[in-house]
């Protein structure tokens, strides 16, 4: 029997329902390889990268809750990437894994979370609703807890990998594009990466001691001995006078600036790595630390004055444009993908940093206590065992705090749309340059 033949049998042993998911699988494939071939085509590897992180997170927050009810013992029918129409699924058991057509988040369904949703008498008994405190309470804060721990883990690979910029080497982090002339910097031939290891024969550690240099010799010519991959080597330039230079209309020094000559580069510190097992205490304080600025963050955004300023943002062009020159207003989805981006652009520990913030500030916010978010489980099920007795578990009737549930949606929709408005009209400065 030829190959053909055995492929065009099995092709026909296979159901419809099977040859659709093949289909689907492949439509998805196809998507996906389109989408990263189209991201290489057009210089835009950095969105699709953010984009990615973001899904991973997303999911893994997901993954948080499916694990725990699984090892709870409650039934889980589903584990899905997106919303909307299903593009491709699998049935694995009991529980059905796939994509959705609207990749705007991720769910686990979980049977019975609440008492209005109807589940078969057969599986009542694996429901949600029918778990003791403690299993139900480890399943609504698992999705935060693994924001926190992604956040964690990001913490220490900055520390124990890629390490923290610090003096000891000054490196050339790129160079300014200044209107007219080329600068000093790039006429000399200079490159981002390059070490500058030292000003007139004077070593160098410190940004400072370039720039105390480069900063009082205008006209004169000053001596940078710079290292790369291709050895040493030193050249001459000479610093101008920054009073004259400007980028886009704007002066690139400021006023008053006691040291006015500059040469045209933006420095920064080569990287410093931790060890990795002290890197897990270091990691816990600069966890901790983020953790409370984050909730003092959120508590400003989220008080009377707070909500104040954030409407007269809304209504003033010119208090829009100022937060965003400051980024002291919060940022849509849109907007935090765009700063992720420009730290992806800036280097992979900013971007990093970008991803620490999200973790955090979406675990934090997922803990509020009310519904729909994962806080409002927990404080479900908190009232529920404050109300229990022995011998008879106190069931909360959800259908009360629906009209509170529809209040919040709202009102995280509209910080929603509202957020995405200014993101687009007035976004935050790149907080990178």
């Amino acid at each position: 029997m030829s190959t053909e033949q055995l492929s065009e049998d099995h092709l026909a042993e296979e159901s419809p329902d099977q040859l659709s998911q093949r289909r689907s699988l492949v439509q998805l494939a196809v998507v996906l390889i389109s989408a990263v071939l189209a991201s290489i085509a057009f210089h835009i590897t950095d969105v699709l990268i953010v984009v990615a992180a973001i899904v991973i997170m997303v999911m893994v927050h997901e993954l948080g809750h499916f694990l725990t009810a699984k090892w709870s013992g409650m039934k889980v029918t589903e584990y899905f990437l997106g919303f909307g129409p299903r593009v491709w699924s699998v049935r694995r058991g009991e529980t059905e894994y796939g994509v959705k057509a609207i990749p705007a988040g991720g769910y686990v369904k979980i049977i019975g979370m609440t008492n209005l949703e109807e589940v078969d008498p057969a599986d009542e008994p694996r429901s949600y609703r029918q778990q003791p405190f403690h299993r139900r309470l480890l399943v609504a804060v698992a999705g935060s807890t693994m924001h926190f721990v992604m956040a964690f883990v990001l913490i220490w690979a900055v520390l124990a990998v890629i390490g923290i910029p610090g003096p000891g080497t000054v490196v050339i982090q790129g160079l300014t594009a200044w209107q007219g002339p080329p600068s000093p910097a790039r006429a000399a031939g200079l490159h981002a990466g390059e070490e500058i290891v030292a000003v007139d024969g004077h070593r160098v550690t410190r940004f400072g001691q370039v720039a105390a240099v480069t900063g009082s010799h205008v006209g004169q010519p000053v001596r940078l001995e710079v290292r790369s991959g291709k050895g040493t080597r030193t050249v001459t330039l000479v610093p101008v006078d920054g009073e004259h230079v400007r980028v886009d209309g704007q002066r690139v020094l400021p006023k008053k600036d006691p040291t006015p000559g500059l040469i045209g580069v933006d420095l920064t510190y080569a990287p410093v790595r931790t060890g990795p097992l002290v890197a897990v205490g270091d990691s816990a304080t600069a966890f901790a630390r983020t953790f409370d600025a984050s909730i003092l963050a959120l508590g400003h955004v989220f008080s009377p004055s707070g909500l104040a300023t954030y409407f007269h943002e809304l209504s003033s062009a010119k208090a829009a444009q100022r937060a965003a020159r400051q980024g002291t207003r919060p940022e849509s989805i849109y907007g935090a993908v765009r700063t992720a981006v420009q730290g992806a652009q800036a280097g992979i520990g900013d971007l990093l940093a970008v991803l620490i913030s999200i973790n955090i500030f979406i675990g934090l916010v997922n803990l509020f206590p009310m519904l729909p978010l994962d806080g409002g489980h927990v404080a479900v099920a908190v009232y529920e065992r404050v109300r229990s007795r022995r011998g008879r578990p106190y069931h909360a009737d959800v259908s009360k705090l629906l009209p509170v549930a529809y209040l919040m949606i709202a009102f995280l929709g509209f910080i929603f749309i509202s957020s995405l408005y200014l993101d687009i009209v007035h976004p935050v400065a790149n907080p990178f340059r």
